[in-house]
């Protein structure tokens, strides 16, 4: 899909927050003691996944040792430990795991993206930040037409109504939540599977398997 690969280029070479650029090359160069020998990502994370997928997830931003890493979403982190297992479980996935961006993994009905492109020093992205990135998000949606939408985190959600200009008390947030959106499009809520939700016991397996069962069943309805 060109109009996929040309935005995905143009995501790689944004530039556009001073702050996230100097954090992430900052990260990309002094390494963490663990990944002293690995050759750092560094840059902005594009989406990836099926390009046809019916099913877009949509997250918070690069963690600084996880994508800023390996270059590719939830991959070589916490979360993704958690979330590559439920969608192999769920047969979104053809694998359970996922360390490098060229493991092999290959997704089915299933993209994966973010709200910030960019690792955020302590994890969080400014308001103005994720407004700079939202353009690149509402093209991703516009070219891929999904079905389904699940936001993973309050932050992803609330920027997904933004997007579709919805206001905020019309739509709870909660995990299992899900909304039909005015334009067609179902919102599916869950908590972000980062390990402060994942070790604490707020985001078990099980409560994480039933959003993709949800998922699958809404793209399989008529």
């Amino acid at each position: 899909m060109p109009k996929l690969k040309e935005l995905t280029s143009e995501i790689i070479a944004c530039r556009k927050c001073p702050r996230l650029v100097e954090w992430r090359e900052e990260v990309a160069k002094t390494k963490r003691k663990a990944y002293r020998d690995h050759e750092y990502w560094g840059k902005p994370v594009p989406g990836f996944g099926d390009p046809h997928a019916k099913i877009m997830v949509v997250g918070l931003a690069p963690g600084a040792h996880g994508s800023n890493r390996t270059g590719r979403g939830f991959t070589g982190d916490g979360s993704g430990y958690f979330l590559f297992p439920a969608l192999h479980r769920a047969g979104f996935a053809n694998q359970p795991d996922s360390d490098t961006r060229d493991d092999g993994l290959l997704l089915t009905n299933l993209w994966i993206t973010a709200v910030g492109r960019c690792a955020p020093p302590k994890n969080k992205p400014t308001a103005e930040e994720l407004n700079t990135c939202q353009p690149f998000l509402e093209r991703e949606i516009e070219i891929l037409s999904p079905k389904v939408l699940i936001a993973f985190g309050h932050i992803a959600f609330d920027r997904l109504l933004k997007i579709y200009n919805l206001r905020k008390k019309d739509y709870a947030f909660g995990h299992g939540a899900l909304h039909k959106l005015p334009s067609g499009e179902w919102l599916l809520v869950s908590y972000h599977p980062s390990r402060q939700n994942t070790q604490t016991g707020r985001l078990t397996a099980e409560m994480f398997d039933e959003i993709w069962a949800k998922a699958n069943k809404l793209i399989n309805e008529n």
